[in-house]
């Protein structure tokens, strides 16, 4: 059965692998059952100036929720509604 820290090394891998995320922090590791379930804060290319083509260096941060199996499997993931910021 793999440890906090496995899953941890997981978690980071896959969003850089999918999201091509620069900086992947885990911030939640909890046993659940036979698996995992995690959230991970990924600072990413902003996905609205990449619709619009432009380059950037802007960053967005996004935190997913992340299921994996017993074996490290990732089972399943989304990215969380963050909150409209307000003056």
């Amino acid at each position: 059965m793999p440890n906090v820290e496995e899953v941890g090394k997981a978690v980071v891998a896959f969003l850089q692998r999918t999201h091509s995320a620069r900086e992947v922090k885990v911030i939640k590791v909890a046993k659940v059952g036979d698996g995992w379930e995690t959230d991970a804060e990924a600072y990413e290319d902003s996905s609205f100036l990449k619709s619009l083509g432009l380059p950037t260096k802007v960053q967005d941060r996004n935190v997913y929720t992340i299921r994996l199996g017993k074996d490290l499997e990732i089972e399943s993931y989304e990215r969380m509604d963050q909150p409209m910021q307000t003056d």
